[in-house]
């Protein structure tokens, strides 16, 4: 049997509960759920670092962010490292990346292990982006997502038929600021979408975190962000000012003042304002799923190529009443994961398993048919993909935030992840890596039942009826820390 094309499509903080595959109750994304209809839905893939460069990393070396050393958005590739592109292409593969690498840029952080590479500076631009093709940066005409899909079109229109590929296809979108195309910058405009049941969190009961940070939708997003003229015309990109009293009012870039006669309307004004060019942008990465599933299509050579959609991590999208990412709560830490390949999955198929962004290495080369190195540090889930579950297989997770305070003022963390509960650590970053608002003078702990409060509203963890379950939860947790090496500080 020919080894197996590998397809990996990848967009930036796209939320699973943002695809129609998921069940979403806000879009609909019939070009990306062709993967799933066509293979396998996973309902439980986690990410172990919920920030870009950090799930990046994890996701080409196969290694968690202590070990692989990328912790951080300030802490590039070296690229150096062992990564799965680099043994495949050792074993004959030919290998592209084309768009988001956000790992670093100069010659020790550039993209290796690729024949071709073709990327965006930094987070890149919407519109008329610069890319950087073998080192050579040019502007690129049109809208980032169709030219990202454009390129990696023609590298596999201009492959050697003759050779299994890996092409990685790495979107910005949907990043922040939320730029549509000009195609579907009035999709949804007559839509009133949905509100997440946790939209008005008060954020009381929990550990000080939650109301410590700095996402919310009615007062940390900027002018920039929802297109309207900044309280300050001299900044451009200035904060909006929260409403001083119940009236208040924004002047959107196009069209007249909007005056809103409470706080409440302003956040749901400011809600759809952000949610729906989110969600147009989601539209323009949909379509390029599409043009290439297309030209697997039109090349006869669908049976022998592994296609996945996923994204670097999740989204809050009105959740908690915030946008952004990082905390260990559901919306951002589950990642959309859909996979087919006809020779291995039926169609149609969902796996309820939990996989982790550190197996997607291991899982590549076992399909390939390369042996994955001792020091990678997830397992290959391709049993999953056949419908099993073998007995020895995670039922937790382990999972570590380290930019304490530095964006968005979310503490630094970790936690752990069973299929029913959670237990995340604010242990107060007794190494001062950067200031932060608000922060805890000790350590604060937080426990979750999943199945009875899926909002995770409510903080068990000092509830005596939870003690004995919270003490063996902070056993598994350090025996999972053990277990990939990472001893990180351990107050209270």
């Amino acid at each position: 049997m020919t080894r197996p094309n590998i397809l990996f499509i990848m967009s930036d903080d796209h939320a699973a509960h943002a695809l129609g595959c998921y069940g979403s109750r806000i879009n609909r994304t019939p070009q990306i759920d062709r993967i799933a209809t066509g293979g396998m839905r996973f309902d439980n893939c986690f990410c172990t670092n919920s920030i870009c460069t950090p799930s990046r990393a994890t996701i080409l070396a196969g290694t968690y962010s202590h070990v692989n050393g990328v912790t951080t958005l300030d802490t590039p590739m070296d690229n150096r490292l062992q990564t799965f592109p680099k043994l495949l292409r050792q074993a004959g593969y030919q290998t592209a990346i084309v768009g988001k690498w956000h790992l670093g840029q100069g010659p020790e952080h550039w993209p290796t292990g690729f024949d071709y590479w073709n990327i965006l500076p930094g987070q890149g631009r919407y519109h008329d982006p610069v890319m950087i093709e073998q080192e050579r940066e040019q502007v690129v005409s049109g809208y980032a997502t169709d030219r990202i899909t454009d390129i990696s079109r023609q590298w596999l229109q201009d492959r050697d038929p003759d050779r299994p590929f890996l092409l990685m296809c790495h979107h910005k979108a949907p990043h922040r600021p939320w730029e549509p195309s000009v195609a579907y910058a009035q999709l949804y405009r007559d839509e009133e979408i949905p509100y997440p049941a946790t939209f008005d969190d008060d954020y009381r009961g929990r550990a000080g975190a939650a109301a410590a940070a700095m996402m919310r939708i009615e007062r940390d997003l900027i002018a920039e962000d929802v297109k309207v003229v900044p309280p300050d015309s001299t900044a451009p990109n200035a904060r909006l000012i929260p409403p001083q009293g119940e009236r208040s009012s924004l002047t959107p870039i196009v069209g007249g003042a909007i005056e809103f006669d409470s706080p409440a309307e302003r956040k749901r004004w400011l809600y759809q304002r952000y949610i729906k060019d989110y969600l147009r942008c989601v539209a323009s990465v949909n379509d390029g799923v599409g043009r290439l599933l297309d030209f697997l299509e039109e090349e006869g050579i669908v049976e022998e190529t592994v296609v996945v959609y996923t994204s670097d991590q999740g989204f809050f999208l009105g959740d908690h009443g915030w946008y952004d990412k990082r905390f260990m709560y559901e919306e951002s830490l589950r990642m959309p994961f859909v996979i087919r390949y006809p020779r291995e999955i039926e169609p149609g198929s969902v796996h309820e398993g939990m996989i982790l962004n550190v197996d997607f290495p291991e899982t590549f080369l076992d399909l390939a048919g390369v042996e994955a190195p001792a020091d990678m540090q997830g397992r290959s889930f391709r049993p999953l993909l056949q419908g099993e579950r073998p007995a020895d297989w995670r039922e937790a997770l382990y999972y570590r935030y380290w930019m304490h305070g530095a964006h968005h003022n979310v503490w630094a963390h970790y936690g752990l992840r069973t299929h029913r509960h959670k237990l995340i650590y604010y242990y107060a970053d007794p190494l001062g890596t950067a200031g932060s608002v608000g922060e805890p003078e000790e350590p604060e702990w937080e426990l979750f039942d999943l199945s009875a409060d899926p909002g995770e509203l409510r903080n068990l963890y000092h509830d005596p009826a939870y003690s004995a379950l919270a003490a063996d939860l902070t056993a598994e947790l350090h025996r999972l820390q053990q277990e990939v090496g990472d001893v990180p500080y351990v107050g209270g």
